[in-house]
């Protein structure tokens, strides 16, 4: 958790400081033609896309409160853009799922087209979302159809940089100091959603809702082993997932496609941490909630389809008797997670230390 916690914060910097910069901005002059046909949000959504794919969870949410905050969005577009631009990092689903749970990195290219392609089919379909308030007139966010250029995207950061009259140190500081009060949020939400699940278990509540899952399971042709697993995994993403791990043996189809439903839904920690996050604007959070269901559903069926060429035709392939794919790809994302979990602490604990050091800087000079 911490590998992830410390890559999550160096993102959410660098997003401040590209906002900040008018870097956004340029981003959106030029991704206007593709965002606002496709998904109906200016092109500047698509940098909180980006990084939400990029960084994972919850970092689109962040992004796009910014951008609302900034008025860049209006509020329809705002949670159009909140229901599609969180998505799970390609570190969490390669490195902790695919090798640290199921101790197979090929699987991880299933799981990862399966979660960004129906996260994609997500968008355009919150496309829809709000239409009737936008003939109406009340939530339209004026916008010139102007020719995208290299110049005009320059004019426009150039603009939105004269915008901000803070100095560079201050922006620097609290881009630092804003990163680990999310980031305190976030370690502080995934601690008490794992600790609730054990409770909920000790105390037989999570017994209990397993039975109704068990019904449903039944009804699916799933097995009803995966139910428990299944509930802890609604509540938070990386216990679940490393719950259902243990149980691939005789049902490993069942199971990722558990996994993809799971990482779709974002689980309640991750639904928490992004209605935190909502909570101090005007966006709602139905709409991103109703998204997640979607989003479950529809990366739990793309798994299912994409199982035999994604993965079983992607296992082993003989050429005259010889097995093409080797461990290679294996070991060299255990090395690389293997790296992360030295460095990650460090990262962290420097992000701490300069936070504190210009709060301290701050107070003295108040």
């Amino acid at each position: 958790m911490g590998n992830c916690l410390s890559v999550f914060a160096s993102f959410f910097i660098t997003a401040e400081l590209l906002l900040s910069f008018g870097v956004v901005r340029f981003i959106g002059v030029l991704f206007e033609p593709i965002m606002r046909p496709l998904f109906k949000v200016p092109g500047t959504g698509s940098f909180a896309w980006i990084m939400g794919m990029a960084s994972g969870y919850p970092t689109g949410a962040k992004i796009s409160v910014r951008l609302r905050e900034s008025k860049q969005l209006t509020q329809i577009e705002a949670e159009r853009l909140v229901s599609f631009s969180n998505a799970s990092s390609p570190l969490f689903i390669f490195g902790a799922i695919s090798v640290g749970f199921f101790y197979d990195a090929k699987l991880g290219i299933l799981i990862a087209v399966a979660h960004y392609c129906s996260n994609f089919l997500v968008g355009l379909c919150m496309r829809f979302y709000g239409r009737k308030a936008e003939k109406r007139g009340q939530q339209i966010m004026p916008h010139k159809k102007e020719k995208v250029t290299l110049k005009r995207a320059l004019h426009e950061m150039h603009a939105t940089r004269m915008e901000d009259k803070r100095p560079l140190g201050e922006i620097l500081g609290d881009a630092v100091i804003q990163s680990i009060q999310t980031l305190v949020m976030v370690g502080g939400f995934i601690i008490l959603f794992s600790v609730l699940t054990t409770l909920l278990y000790l105390v037989n509540i999570t017994s209990s809702i397993s039975l109704i899952i068990e019904q449903v399971f039944i009804y699916i042709q799933f097995p009803v082993n995966l139910a428990l697993p299944f509930i802890s995994g609604l509540f938070e993403i990386t216990v679940g997932a490393n719950l259902i791990s243990k149980l691939t043996n005789d049902y490993f189809l069942s199971s990722i496609v558990l996994v993809s439903f799971i990482l779709g839904f974002h689980g309640f920690s991750i639904q928490a941490q992004v209605a935190s996050i909502l909570s101090k604007t005007d966006i709602r959070f139905a709409p991103y909630f109703f998204a997640r269901i979607l989003h479950g559903f529809i990366a739990s069926f793309l798994t299912i389809l994409l199982y035999r060429p994604l993965y079983l035709n992607r296992q082993v392939i003989n050429i005259g008797d010889v097995p093409v794919t080797t461990p290679v790809a294996e070991q060299n994302w255990g090395i690389i997670m293997s790296n992360l979990q030295h460095i990650g602490p460090a990262i962290s604990f420097v992000f701490l230390g300069l936070a504190i050091f210009i709060l301290m800087k701050r107070m003295r000079r108040a």
